[in-house]
């Protein structure tokens, strides 16, 4: 995977983001919280990775499969528990086209199989340094 870089100047909290293939986009916060609500906040990008990560997985064993699935979406909600600062991710996934309930459960296993999903519920390295 290539790099990204993320920016923040003076802007209260605006960060732009930029793939290392010249992909943008923003990061704020919300007017509530001191930003001016120009792109998702940081949990909703998790969120994000996590959602399109479980589609294109299911996408692609899907097309292997040749299995009828005309549209996958997941939904994800990022919420704590008042006791933990851990953020709890409830991701639901809406199936449409024909399969059968085997299919359906097949789908479930492999959207846990994603490398997003791996990478959230596993032990995770970050190695920080000023430079």
């Amino acid at each position: 995977m290539g790099s990204i870089i993320a920016t923040i100047g003076q802007d209260r909290y605006t960060t732009n983001i930029v793939s290392e293939r010249e992909h943008a986009l923003l990061a704020d916060e919300p007017v509530a919280k001191g930003g001016t609500d120009k792109g998702p906040m940081p949990e909703e990008l998790l969120a994000a990775s996590l959602g399109a990560c479980t589609c294109i997985t299911l996408r692609m064993y899907a097309n292997r499969k040749q299995w009828p699935v005309e549209q996958i979406e997941a939904t994800v909600n990022v919420h704590y528990h008042t006791d933990n600062p851990i953020p709890v991710l409830s991701l639901n996934i809406k199936l449409t086209g024909t399969l059968s309930d085997d299919q359906k459960q097949r789908l479930l296993v492999i959207a846990g199989k994603c490398p997003m999903h791996k990478a959230i519920t596993n032990p995770l390295v970050i190695e920080t340094r000023v430079v």
